[in-house]
Protein backbone atom coordinates (compact mmCIF):
# COMPACT_ATOMS: atom_id res chain seq x y z
CA UNK A 1 0.00 0.00 0.00
CA UNK A 2 1.27 3.58 -0.80
CA UNK A 3 0.88 6.18 1.61
CA UNK A 4 -2.50 7.99 0.55
CA UNK A 5 -4.17 4.45 0.28
CA UNK A 6 -2.89 3.43 3.97
CA UNK A 7 -4.59 7.74 4.96
CA UNK A 8 -7.47 6.49 3.54
CA UNK A 9 -7.69 3.32 5.14
CA UNK A 10 -7.35 5.21 8.57
CA UNK A 11 -9.91 7.66 7.31
CA UNK A 12 -11.74 5.40 6.76
CA UNK A 13 -11.78 4.06 9.87
CA UNK A 14 -12.82 7.78 11.43
CA UNK A 15 -15.80 7.82 9.33
CA UNK A 16 -16.76 4.11 9.41
CA UNK A 17 -16.86 5.49 13.57
CA UNK A 18 -18.93 7.93 12.74
CA UNK A 19 -21.10 6.00 10.55
CA UNK A 20 -22.09 3.55 13.61
CA UNK A 21 -22.78 6.52 16.00
CA UNK A 22 -25.36 8.04 13.73
CA UNK A 23 -26.82 4.18 13.59
CA UNK A 24 -26.80 3.75 16.90
CA UNK A 25 -28.32 7.17 17.96
CA UNK A 26 -30.93 6.42 15.39
CA UNK A 27 -32.03 2.68 15.36
CA UNK A 28 -30.46 1.48 18.49
CA UNK A 29 -29.22 -1.00 16.45
CA UNK A 30 -25.41 -1.95 14.94
CA UNK A 31 -24.06 -4.63 13.54
CA UNK A 32 -21.85 -6.97 15.61
CA UNK A 33 -18.97 -7.24 13.19
CA UNK A 34 -18.48 -3.58 12.35
CA UNK A 35 -18.96 -2.77 16.43
CA UNK A 36 -16.13 -5.65 16.74
CA UNK A 37 -13.78 -4.29 14.81
CA UNK A 38 -14.13 -0.50 15.53
CA UNK A 39 -13.86 -1.31 19.30
CA UNK A 40 -10.95 -4.06 18.60
CA UNK A 41 -8.96 -1.04 17.57
CA UNK A 42 -8.64 0.53 20.77
CA UNK A 43 -6.90 -2.19 21.59
CA UNK A 44 -3.91 -2.63 18.85
CA UNK A 45 -1.06 -1.18 20.23
CA UNK A 46 1.78 -1.41 18.09
CA UNK A 47 0.49 -2.59 14.15
CA UNK A 48 2.56 -4.45 11.70
CA UNK A 49 0.30 -2.65 8.94
CA UNK A 50 -2.29 0.20 9.15
CA UNK A 51 -4.48 -2.71 7.95
CA UNK A 52 -3.71 -4.78 11.15
CA UNK A 53 -5.81 -2.04 13.13
CA UNK A 54 -9.06 -2.96 11.76
CA UNK A 55 -8.04 -7.13 11.90
CA UNK A 56 -6.16 -7.66 8.59
CA UNK A 57 -8.78 -6.08 5.97
CA UNK A 58 -10.77 -3.08 5.35
CA UNK A 59 -14.09 -5.43 4.88
CA UNK A 60 -15.50 -3.77 8.01
CA UNK A 61 -14.68 -0.21 6.83
CA UNK A 62 -16.76 -0.40 4.07
CA UNK A 63 -19.62 1.96 5.19
CA UNK A 64 -16.96 4.78 6.30
CA UNK A 65 -15.39 4.61 2.93
CA UNK A 66 -19.27 5.13 1.30
CA UNK A 67 -19.94 8.15 3.83
CA UNK A 68 -16.05 9.21 3.15
CA UNK A 69 -16.62 8.92 -1.29
CA UNK A 70 -20.24 11.17 -0.42
CA UNK A 71 -18.09 14.32 1.52
CA UNK A 72 -15.17 14.39 -1.01
CA UNK A 73 -17.54 13.91 -4.18
CA UNK A 74 -19.85 16.98 -2.60
CA UNK A 75 -22.70 15.79 -4.13
CA UNK A 76 -25.72 16.53 -2.41
CA UNK A 77 -27.71 13.33 -2.46
CA UNK A 78 -24.20 11.23 -0.96
CA UNK A 79 -23.29 13.44 1.67
CA UNK A 80 -24.25 11.79 5.03
CA UNK A 81 -24.53 15.01 7.14
CA UNK A 82 -24.37 13.63 10.85
CA UNK A 83 -21.64 11.43 9.91
CA UNK A 84 -19.64 13.80 8.31
CA UNK A 85 -19.96 16.32 11.18
CA UNK A 86 -18.89 13.83 13.79
CA UNK A 87 -15.53 12.27 11.49
CA UNK A 88 -14.86 15.86 10.85
CA UNK A 89 -14.94 16.71 14.89
CA UNK A 90 -13.61 13.48 15.34
CA UNK A 91 -10.32 14.45 13.90
CA UNK A 92 -10.50 18.37 15.32
CA UNK A 93 -11.01 16.32 19.02
CA UNK A 94 -7.56 14.60 18.23
CA UNK A 95 -5.42 17.01 17.49
CA UNK A 96 -6.90 18.74 21.21
CA UNK A 97 -5.61 15.26 22.76
CA UNK A 98 -2.14 15.19 21.20
CA UNK A 99 -1.51 18.64 23.02
CA UNK A 100 -2.45 16.43 26.27
CA UNK A 101 0.27 14.00 27.16
CA UNK A 102 -1.43 13.72 30.68
CA UNK A 103 -4.50 12.57 29.34
CA UNK A 104 -2.62 10.22 26.99
CA UNK A 105 -1.22 8.44 29.77
CA UNK A 106 -4.48 7.77 31.44
CA UNK A 107 -5.95 6.31 27.89
CA UNK A 108 -2.79 4.03 27.52
CA UNK A 109 -3.50 2.98 31.02
CA UNK A 110 -7.25 2.37 31.10
CA UNK A 111 -6.94 0.85 27.69
CA UNK A 112 -4.70 -1.82 29.03
CA UNK A 113 -7.34 -2.65 31.73
CA UNK A 114 -9.95 -2.48 28.85
CA UNK A 115 -7.63 -4.91 27.34
CA UNK A 116 -8.18 -7.43 29.85
CA UNK A 117 -11.16 -7.34 30.53
CA UNK A 118 -11.83 -7.98 26.53
CA UNK A 119 -9.71 -11.15 26.85
CA UNK A 120 -12.03 -12.42 29.64
CA UNK A 121 -15.58 -11.21 28.40
CA UNK A 122 -15.30 -10.46 25.04
CA UNK A 123 -14.53 -7.44 22.83
CA UNK A 124 -18.40 -6.07 22.77
CA UNK A 125 -19.53 -7.20 25.95
CA UNK A 126 -21.23 -4.47 27.80
CA UNK A 127 -18.80 -4.34 30.65
CA UNK A 128 -16.11 -3.30 28.18
CA UNK A 129 -18.27 -1.16 25.81
CA UNK A 130 -19.40 0.58 29.54
CA UNK A 131 -15.52 0.48 30.31
CA UNK A 132 -14.49 2.44 27.41
CA UNK A 133 -17.77 4.75 27.50
CA UNK A 134 -16.49 5.88 30.61
CA UNK A 135 -12.96 6.58 29.56
CA UNK A 136 -14.31 8.99 26.83
CA UNK A 137 -16.31 10.54 29.28
CA UNK A 138 -13.65 11.19 31.99
CA UNK A 139 -11.39 12.14 28.92
CA UNK A 140 -12.54 13.47 25.76
CA UNK A 141 -15.92 14.78 27.08
CA UNK A 142 -13.97 17.43 29.24
CA UNK A 143 -12.52 19.29 26.44
CA UNK A 144 -14.47 22.12 25.07
CA UNK A 145 -15.76 21.24 21.88
CA UNK A 146 -18.07 18.20 22.70
CA UNK A 147 -19.67 16.33 20.10
CA UNK A 148 -23.39 16.39 20.21
CA UNK A 149 -24.91 13.39 19.13
CA UNK A 150 -28.16 13.63 17.39
CA UNK A 151 -30.81 10.54 17.29
CA UNK A 152 -33.67 9.16 18.40
CA UNK A 153 -34.34 9.73 22.24
CA UNK A 154 -35.92 6.43 22.70
CA UNK A 155 -32.35 5.14 21.60
CA UNK A 156 -30.05 7.35 23.29
CA UNK A 157 -31.55 7.04 26.41
CA UNK A 158 -30.76 3.86 27.05
CA UNK A 159 -27.50 3.64 28.84
CA UNK A 160 -26.13 0.48 27.24
CA UNK A 161 -26.66 2.94 23.58
CA UNK A 162 -25.11 5.84 25.24
CA UNK A 163 -21.51 3.63 26.12
CA UNK A 164 -22.23 1.96 22.30
CA UNK A 165 -21.73 5.60 21.34
CA UNK A 166 -19.17 6.94 23.32
CA UNK A 167 -16.92 3.62 23.37
CA UNK A 168 -17.60 4.25 19.15
CA UNK A 169 -16.35 7.71 19.44
CA UNK A 170 -13.13 6.40 21.06
CA UNK A 171 -12.32 4.90 18.54
CA UNK A 172 -12.86 7.36 16.20
CA UNK A 173 -10.20 9.44 17.87
CA UNK A 174 -7.97 6.71 17.46
CA UNK A 175 -8.37 6.16 13.90
CA UNK A 176 -7.99 9.86 13.54
CA UNK A 177 -4.69 9.54 15.59
CA UNK A 178 -3.25 6.84 12.95
CA UNK A 179 -4.57 9.18 10.01
CA UNK A 180 -2.03 12.10 11.54
CA UNK A 181 0.51 9.34 12.70
CA UNK A 182 0.60 8.89 8.62
CA UNK A 183 0.50 12.40 7.50
CA UNK A 184 -2.87 13.41 6.96
CA UNK A 185 -4.39 16.59 7.55
CA UNK A 186 -7.63 17.91 6.86
CA UNK A 187 -6.43 19.99 4.07
CA UNK A 188 -6.31 17.12 1.84
CA UNK A 189 -10.11 17.30 2.80
CA UNK A 190 -10.23 20.39 0.53
CA UNK A 191 -7.21 20.39 -1.98
CA UNK A 192 -6.33 16.37 -2.74
CA UNK A 193 -10.06 15.56 -2.97
CA UNK A 194 -9.52 14.21 -6.63
CA UNK A 195 -6.09 12.51 -5.94
CA UNK A 196 -8.26 10.57 -2.39
CA UNK A 197 -11.26 9.72 -4.73
CA UNK A 198 -8.96 8.45 -7.15
CA UNK A 199 -7.56 6.13 -4.52
CA UNK A 200 -10.76 5.40 -2.57
CA UNK A 201 -12.54 3.83 -5.27
CA UNK A 202 -10.88 0.61 -5.67
CA UNK A 203 -11.08 -0.02 -1.91
CA UNK A 204 -14.84 0.18 -2.39
CA UNK A 205 -16.84 -2.94 -3.07
CA UNK A 206 -19.80 -1.37 -4.56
Amino acid sequence: MNRTQEQLVALGGVFQAAVLVDLVARTGQVNERALSCMISSLLIRDPGATLDVYGGDDTELQEGYKALAGALEREPGGVQREPLRYALSLVGLERQLSKRGDMLDTIGNRLGQIQSQAEHFGITHENVLASCGGLYEDTISTFRQRIQVQGDMRFLQQSANAAKIRALLLSGIRSALLWRQLGGHRWQLVFSRRKLLKELYPRMRR
